[in-house]
């Protein structure tokens, strides 16, 4: 009992170790107006980041209930299809456990071997208040342990009531409807706050039934043996993408003088979730939070802690629309992250800021599937992660220089110590003990499995803005990421075994690799980004982007694994040097006003990804190709209409050792409009407006059906992408009070 209250208490003193300097602080006020939250102002902006605010966020909520896909207008970031709430953002083809991903200031882990319960996945669409991604030089001050840029996620600050206001009380309700999936949800909020304390609960659900895509792409077929019986599953149905969540948060802050403390603590519980291209399904998710946060305003800068502990209890089966073999596969995983960070921002004098600070994570990870009946998954517990251990502590300062009104200067160094270890292993039988060498529990239980990497990051950018109409950026950083526990300590050599840890969605069988080597990417970047003095009227944005990343942990052929093409394999992970460049380009231009009729704004956003295994002259797996937004926006007074249309390239350069499909190229119609007065919204939408029929680029293999714990022949038949969803009416209601 003792050793699991150590870690919590050890991150409080971590991120609190400071308090000492508060009472010799000069008090500054907080400016607090009726709909705007308290926050710490900034003297200095951190680099060009690209925001997205709770106005921006209110038209998508209706049509989605994956947060992941609110990023989706945003240059530089594409979405990797997953469940129906865990799509897995990705920044310039780099996506996952090689991104930081911060949820109010948490740094969450997946604690899956598929990875169906990421970072995002813990955040409900509309609890979202803010999103931020860095997808170029990503500041040290940000996060470290990734290469891929970071994106920052928040849910609405606290509101406090005016001097002399007296109580404060509002509150939200909302609901949405979309045709595809028949799906629906609700979202409510409440807020009573004095001038000092302030009390905000929210609560959501979300469900879908499995969505339909424009045409039949798969036969239709009478499944039998499924959980709930037999059932038929038409040709144009994308089984295994129903799914229900549900969501709680409650926030506590108190306010004194330049002092704000808040503690937020959420639950969340997804009964199921299916995964189109993964061979189990969600059957149950469970999450706690407790997120303790400070912010201090002082005469010198500012001061940041927070501490928190975040614990995941999943489960995974075959759902029902997968072969059941009469007793299921139960798996289990508990995962518990704590951490703790503190950072200072001090105004040196007027041309210089320093930013300093310490971050510390505690994980651990136990995921085992329990024996089923008197056959091959019997009569032991396998244990494929006992007591994995990743612990990490990190410091880092930097120096951000005005030098001119036009030179902005920043400097970032950040050390890492990662930590990990695992305990001992066993399968269902004894003969996992021997067989399937070296990938065997004896191979692995008797080696040591301790790993402790030093990693550094740095960051060199220069911004120079001649004028109020162009600003320049550019840049180099060098990143490292750690493997994750998944990488480097799933052990069985064992056909089931390998096909149950995956967690890139491609259909093949994976087994971990102890001997792996942090990650390291060096990036050179620069931006040019145009507009007019006001940043109304047009605005034209440019980003070219160069990586080399040694290192790079991509997959091979498992040591006495036969590889063949056009199936999927038996696969282990290995070091191997990457090169990733592209090009991101977006604007907007104002097009003008027609008395009567309302005005119009066009707005685009085009990338372009390559990625390339150096080492082995492979390409890269799932690389978005090139591809488009374009939208033509109209308003009228409370009135917005918008028509965007996406387009999206043949992708032709796939991972080859992963037998990756190529996808054709495609275009779609969206159609949308919202109204607004006083204190209500309406938003109806039409997404795929011509019932196009398409695959998902990044969607992986379809794997949704039949008896998926088997590779190829009876089992998942390789060959088959996921579809996107065919047309689909979206309606949503908004009021707040």
């Amino acid at each position: 009992m003792g050793n699991r209250i150590r870690p919590l208490t050890a991150a409080m003193a971590v991120a609190f170790s400071t308090t000492a300097v508060w009472q010799s602080a000069a008090a500054q006020s907080a400016t607090v107006l009726d709909d705007v939250v308290v926050s710490a102002s900034k003297i200095r902006e951190l680099p060009t980041a690209d925001a997205i605010n709770n106005r921006q966020i209110a038209p998508q909520r209706p049509a989605t209930s994956d947060t992941a896909s609110l990023l989706k207008d945003i240059p530089g970031v594409s979405i990797h299809g997953a469940g129906g709430v865990s799509g897995l953002p990705a920044i310039h083809g780099l996506a996952d456990d090689r991104l930081r991903i911060k949820v109010d200031g948490m740094d969450l882990i997946s604690a899956c071997a598929n990875h169906m319960n990421p970072a995002l996945s813990y955040i409900d669409p509309s609890n979202v208040d803010s999103l931020k991604v860095y997808a170029g030089i990503t500041p040290v001050s940000v996060g470290g342990d990734s290469i891929g840029g970071a994106i920052i996620v928040n849910s609405p600050a606290p509101r406090f009531a005016k001097a002399g206001e007296g109580l404060l009380t509002g509150g939200e309700l909302g609901s949405f409807y979309r045709s595809n999936g028949d799906a629906w949800g609700v979202n409510a909020s409440a807020t009573i706050a004095t001038e000092n304390l302030s009390i905000r609960y929210s609560a959501s659900t979300a469900q879908s039934d499995n969505y339909k895509s424009a045409k039949e792409f798969k036969p239709g077929v009478l499944a039998t043996g499924t959980s709930k019986g037999s059932r038929w599953i038409a040709g144009d149905e994308v089984a295994s993408t129903a799914y229900k969540t549900q969501n709680q948060q409650l926030g506590v802050a108190y306010r004194l003088d330049n002092h704000l403390f808040d503690l937020k603590l959420g639950y969340q519980h997804i009964p199921y979730q299916g995964f189109p291209n993964q061979h189990m399904d969600m059957t149950d998710n469970k999450s706690t939070q407790v997120n303790l946060g400070y912010t201090g305003q002082y005469a010198w800068g500012t001061l940041e802690s927070r501490v928190y502990h975040e614990r995941t209890r999943h489960k995974m089966d075959f759902a029902e629309d997968k072969y059941f073999y009469t007793l299921g596969m139960p798996m289990n995983t508990e995962g518990k992250n704590t951490g703790a960070l503190v950072k200072a921002e001090i105004n040196l004098s007027e041309r210089d800021l320093l930013r300093v600070g310490s971050e510390y994570q505690r994980y651990r990870l136990d995921d085992w599937w329990p024996p089923v009946g008197t056959g091959g998954m019997s009569p032991n517990t396998f244990v494929n992660i006992n007591n994995g251990q990743r612990d990490r502590f990190d410091l880092f300062g930097e120096w951000e220089g005005r030098w001119t009104p036009q030179w902005m200067t920043l400097i970032g160094v950040r050390g890492s110590q990662v930590t990990m270890d695992a305990g001992r292993v066993a399968g269902y039988k004894t003969t996992y003990d021997t067989s399937t060498p070296p990938y065997n529990a004896n191979t692995f239980n008797n080696r040591d499995r301790s790993r402790t990497d030093h990693n550094l990051d740095l960051t060199l950018l220069a911004r120079y803005t001649p004028d109020a109409s162009q600003t320049y950026e550019g840049g180099y950083s060098r990143k490292t990421r750690s493997p994750s526990l998944y990488e480097r300590y799933t052990w069985s050599g064992n056909g089931m075994g390998m096909t149950m840890n995956n967690w890139v969605n491609d259909g093949n069988g994976y087994v971990g690799n102890v001997d792996l080597k942090p990650e390291v990417a060096h990036t050179v970047s620069v931006s040019a980004d145009w507009h007019d003095a006001a940043r109304t009227n047009w605005g034209v944005k440019l980003t070219p982007y160069y990586s080399l990343v040694d290192n790079y942990i991509d997959a091979t052929q498992a040591i006495g694994k036969t590889w063949v093409a056009g199936q999927f394999n038996y696969l282990t992970l290995a070091n191997q040097d990457a090169r990733l460049y592209g090009l991101d380009l977006s604007g907007f231009a104002a097009l003008g006003r027609i008395d009567g009729i309302g005005g119009f704004t066009a707005r685009g956003v085009i990338g372009y990804t390559h990625g390339k295994n150096r080492s082995t002259g492979n390409n890269l797996y799932n690389i978005m190709p090139l591809n488009a937004r374009l939208a033509l926006d109209h308003r009228l007074g409370n009135w917005t209409n918008t028509i965007e249309e996406v387009l999206v390239s043949a992708k032709d350069d796939v991972s080859a050792v992963r037998n990756e499909m190529k996808t054709a190229g495609y275009g779609l119609l969206n159609l949308r409009s919202s109204y607004e007065w006083k204190s209500l919204r309406f938003d109806i939408g039409l997404e795929n407006a011509l019932d196009k029929q398409y695959a998902l680029p990044l969607g992986g293999a379809y794997t949704g059906q039949g008896r998926t714990m088997s590779l190829n022949g009876a089992g998942a038949p390789y060959g088959v992408t996921v579809p996107g969803m065919g047309r689909s009416l979206y309606a949503g209601i908004n009021i707040k009070f």
